[in-house]
């Protein structure tokens, strides 16, 4: 396979998969708190925030990359701040590539993680609590076994939006040789040029296999994760 690619080809798969990476990292806690917030929270504000999360789904990509540019851009709000006060800059580089990914898969994490939170038996939480158990030790020992699935589903599924994610992206970083020219926009470029055809048939097919494996082992997850809840209610 190692023939079958060109240099700029791997380079940029390996950077789709370094991005899409990086974004499930950094975003899984933050979708956990956000999912328990939804599913288990009573605040005022709650259908607010739900469609704030969910807002990148509806959005056309184009806007939210812009919405980035401004709100992280150098001359912006946050990026002026982080720029200025901590030396780090995001627009136009890889790490912002991770954060425009991490942004169009969140509401996919944190959907996957709220049904699988709503289907925990609370009953079995209670009754760990009924037994001296603490918050920590009832999350660990009973929440978070029957909640794993979800969240690696939910992983899943943002890691596949990370690797195939275009127009949130290229708004936001550009299309930078090595630097944030991801598999997306890797193929976009190649399909501007007149010999590009076949570079881009071979990402096209890379694309298609990582975002099928992505599906299937999504549902897989749910597949088990529905049958490991029916158990407990058993």
């Amino acid at each position: 396979m190692g023939d079958w690619l060109t240099p700029v080809e791997w380079e940029a798969l390996a950077l789709s998969l370094k991005v899409a990476s990086w974004s499930v990292a950094v975003s899984l806690p933050l979708a956990l708190a956000t999912a328990w917030a939804l599913s288990r929270g009573r605040f005022p504000g709650r259908t607010l925030l739900n469609g704030v999360v969910h807002l990148p789904l509806i959005l056309p990509p184009v806007v939210t990359g812009y919405l980035l540019l401004i709100a992280f851009g150098a001359q912006g709000p946050i990026g002026g701040v982080l720029q200025d006060v901590f030396g780090i800059s995001v627009a136009f580089r890889w790490t912002g590539a991770v954060l425009a990914a991490a942004v169009m898969g969140f509401p996919l994490m944190v959907r996957a993680i709220r049904l699988s939170l709503d289907g925990v038996d609370r009953r079995m939480e209670a009754a760990a609590r009924t037994l001296g158990a603490g918050p920590a030790t009832v999350f660990a020992t009973v929440t978070l076994p029957q909640l794993l699935p979800g969240m690696i589903a939910g992983a899943i599924l943002s890691f596949a939006k990370g690797v195939g994610e275009f127009g949130a992206t290229i708004t936001f970083v550009a299309n930078i040789p090595g630097e944030t020219r991801t598999l997306s926009i890797a193929i976009y470029s190649f399909l501007q040029t007149p010999s590009g055809d076949a570079a881009a048939i071979r990402l096209t097919v890379i694309a298609v296999a990582l975002s099928m494996a992505a599906l299937v082992a999504s549902e897989l997850l749910a597949r088990r994760a529905s049958r490991r809840i029916k158990g407990f209610d058993a």
